[in-house]
């Protein structure tokens, strides 16, 4: 049975029972595409699940958006990860293009107050969030603070937004957002 999960510039996280798309043909990739370069070669509605982890920030990422959105079914998950605007791996890493904030994908989102706003500006939408989170760095003892920092933060809408416009944000820097669009 051909897979319905594609996981989006995989590089070498090959996830077993998915379809691996790369732009580079390293072992494990099942696809060369550059997702830059639309349409994809898939048909429209094939999958239910789409994983785009450390993808976004690399490519003009709206006519992407618009791509996955045509290819997953209807109901279908896309599961994002991409660096928080004050994550140290935005000035790190020269081949970063974008920055996001928590609400960067509500844009996305039919009936969000951005989408209302100035949705507009896109052709397409996806029909909720399930999930939009700010996650922190765990990885030395500086960052001993950040699990508690990261579940008040995330206790609700209004704490992302207030961590993000004022002082909290530079004096704990985030490292990713994690988002959950449904079709």
């Amino acid at each position: 049975m051909e897979s319905t999960k594609l996981n989006i510039g995989c590089g070498n996280h090959i996830l077993p029972g998915w379809v691996n798309l790369d732009i580079s043909a390293l072992p494990g990739v099942d696809v060369v595409h550059n997702i830059e370069s639309s349409p994809f070669p898939f048909p429209d509605g094939k999958f239910e699940e789409v994983l785009c982890q450390d993808v976004l920030e690399h490519v003009d990422y709206i006519p992407v958006l618009r791509e996955i959105l045509r290819i997953m079914k209807k109901d279908g998950s896309l599961t994002i990860r991409v660096p928080h605007f004050t994550s140290k791996h935005n000035f790190m890493d020269p081949t970063h293009k974008k920055m996001f904030s928590i609400n960067t994908f509500d844009f996305f989102v039919k009936g969000s107050s951005e989408q209302d706003s100035r949705g507009y500006y896109f052709d397409f939408s996806f029909s909720s969030c399930r999930e939009a989170k700010i996650v922190f760095e765990r990885d030395s003892i500086v960052f001993l603070l950040n699990p508690l920092i990261e579940s008040l933060v995330n206790s609700s809408p209004r704490m992302q937004r207030i961590y993000e416009s004022t002082f909290l944000s530079r004096l704990f820097p985030a490292g990713n957002i994690l988002v959950t669009l449904i079709k």
